[in-house]
């Protein structure tokens, strides 16, 4: 059955309980000890943790952006009906009854499919459809999933419609209502596994999810939810799940292992911090980790407190791989302590994809593919974004135009009308393109693949300024005679595409021969050096208004516009609007790569 929110928040208020399934109150054990060498005749017992996280709503190894099977440079394949395949394998290896299946979050957002479901045929709508991605999860039998932090992209409406859905919890210990600070969403879940001639073991699941929530969806969460850090929670919750008789606790954590925050100072809680829960919370014997979209088989942590070893695993995004933790458990001295614990990774492209889960979703598969592949309009010219990190592109420079109109219309009788617009965009893809000739909803999607929403922010030329400098930290340093590698010309400091802009409006240089924040040169606004004090409308995607990538200005500047319709969907009504898709609407050469003068290409 699907968990009651409404009850476990009832409960929750009154005993500040958690979701226990499965399984009656055991004695309270205390910590789990050092190891120690068990008597010949313990009893022992061996249990696998298996995970997923950042699937994105990839369900089958397909691209629609491509209208094609999923394909990369590495031969990896993807979707929950590969990873059902090896699920299987694995309960049939162990025996299901000694198996748990978790994922750590981002799960409605990222493909078309889910866009679909969220946007065209809505899971909200009255007799709505079930989301897909509760479909095939339910399928495969998944036990708990942690919130990601783009289960709120759509707002909450649709998340609890989702969690509704699913017939397993939802969990997000800091996740707290913001008026009582109490869990708006189950703070862990307890599985009790039975063990022949021996007590039961019950394993505790804490789900963690990540505070940049509070940025980047604060048109949906402010007022109404908050987001406290990883370790505060953890350090809250473990104690508490010990004392409940967990014998083994294990975390899924939306946070990635690295330390490090995407959004700088603008939160006093770390974004990726996975390590440092291992690392400060004692108790936890294990950390399904998210968010990063990286493959780590097995990280060893060592906790500060108790010198005992963490494992960490995070399987690669997409239902690439699943992550297996292998526990080792023995009973002496009337409790069940943690001997071992190893982590792996399967990988999906090993099998094939499970027919069952191919004959649930193989009709929702079908509408989606029908809907990205209507026509809106005609290309006069291939555009593509294979050059757009380093090379000013007309497709780049179609985003900042649709942007500008769209805010331009919005802002006309207002206040605001006579300022002008400029507007900026990034290089999301770098393998998007628009072929000439008959232009589909999946071109214009592959081209924005994010769900963002457009805001208007006033900002000076001063800031303007500022902002480009930051956005030219992308580049590495390259001396004036050095040999250009376009391989290795951007992501300075591991930046992400995503976090390179561009700003419409404007003629600039980009000096790479120069520091980080002396680079922009020959900055000029309608021919004229530009004017720190003139004001403009910057049109901005709610991820960077709301201060994602740490841009400078941006998240603090008064806002004076926005909406919730996608960016791609404003995109795909103006290419339908004009019929023709011609660069001469839109292109220009406005900044170029230089090295103490001279232009790099």
């Amino acid at each position: 059955m699907p968990l009651n929110r409404r009850k476990f928040l009832k409960k929750s208020a009154v005993t500040g309980a958690g979701v226990a399934l499965a399984g009656a109150a055991a004695a309270p054990a205390a910590q789990a000890a050092e190891k120690k060498k068990p008597g010949k005749h313990a009893k022992r017992y061996s249990l696998t943790v298996m995970g997923t996280t950042d699937l994105h709503g990839h369900v089958f190894n397909w691209d629609y952006f491509k209208d094609a099977e999923y394909a990369d440079a590495a031969g990896n394949a993807m979707g929950l009906a590969r990873v059902s395949t090896l699920v299987n394998q694995i309960r049939q290896e162990k025996g299901r009854r000694n198996t748990l299946l978790l994922d750590a979050g981002d799960t409605i957002q990222g493909t078309p499919l889910t866009y679909y479901f969220a946007k065209v045929d809505p899971i909200t709508a009255k007799g709505g459809p079930v989301h897909p991605m509760a479909q095939a999860m339910n399928a495969i039998g998944y036990d708990a999933a942690a919130l990601g932090n783009h289960e709120f992209n759509y707002g909450i409406e649709t998340l609890r419609k989702f969690e509704d859905q699913c017939r397993f919890p939802l969990l997000g210990a800091n996740a707290l209502d913001a008026k009582t600070l109490k869990p708006a969403f189950p703070p862990y879940f307890i599985k009790t596994f039975r063990v022949p001639g021996a007590p039961p073991v019950k394993v505790a699941v804490l789900g963690l999810t990540n505070p940049g929530i509070a940025i980047w969806d604060k048109a949906y969460v402010q007022g109404k939810l908050t987001f406290p850090g990883l370790e505060e929670q953890a350090a809250k919750w473990v104690p508490k799940l010990r004392s409940m008789g967990a014998d083994v606790v294990v975390v899924s954590a939306h946070s990635g292992s690295s330390g490090t925050s995407s959004y700088g100072d603008q939160l006093p809680y770390v974004e990726n911090s996975a390590a440092l829960v291992a690392q400060q919370v004692p108790g936890i014997d294990a950390i399904l980790v998210g968010h990063a979209h990286v493959e780590i088989p097995e990280l060893k942590v060592t906790n500060k407190a108790t010198g005992r070893t963490v494992v960490l695993s995070e399987p690669l995004c997409y239902a690439e791989r699943l992550s297996v933790f292998d526990f080792n458990l023995v009973f002496e001295k009337g409790r069940w302590s943690v001997e071992s614990v190893a982590a792996s990774l399967r990988d999906a492209k090993t099998v094939a994809d499970d027919p069952k889960i191919t004959r649930l979703l193989k009709d929702e598969h079908a509408l989606v593919v029908e809907y990205v592949n209507q026509v809106v309009g005609t290309a006069t010219a291939t555009l593509t974004t294979v050059d757009a990190r380093y090379k000013d592109a007309p497709i780049i420079d179609l985003i900042t135009k649709v942007q500008e109109d769209v805010v331009k219309a919005a802002l006309a009788g207002t206040a605001y009308a006579s300022l002008p617009v400029i507007a900026q965009a990034s290089p999301f893809s770098r393998t998007s393109q628009i072929p000439a000739g008959e232009v589909t909803i999946r071109d214009l999607s592959g081209l924005y693949v994010y769900d963002n929403t457009l805001v208007a922010k006033l900002l000076t030329g001063a800031q303007v300024r500022a902002y480009l400098e930051y956005s030219a930290e992308y580049f590495v340093q390259t001396a004036a005679d050095a040999a250009v590698d376009t391989e290795k010309l951007t992501n300075a400091g591991g930046r992400p595409d995503y976090n390179y802009d561009y700003v419409s409006g404007f003629s600039y240089d980009i000096d790479i021969a120069q520091a980080a924040g002396s680079r922009i040169k020959n900055l000029t606004y309608n021919g004229a050096a530009l004017d720190d004090a003139q004001q403009f409308v910057l049109a901005v995607n709610n991820y960077r208004a709301n201060g994602g990538g740490a841009f400078p200005h941006v998240a603090s500047a008064t806002e004076v516009w926005s909406e919730s319709t996608e960016i791609r969907t404003r995109i795909a009504e103006w290419v339908t609007a004009k019929g023709v898709l011609d660069p001469a609407d839109f292109a220009s050469v406005d900044w170029k790569l230089t090295r103490n003068g001279t232009p790099v290409f």
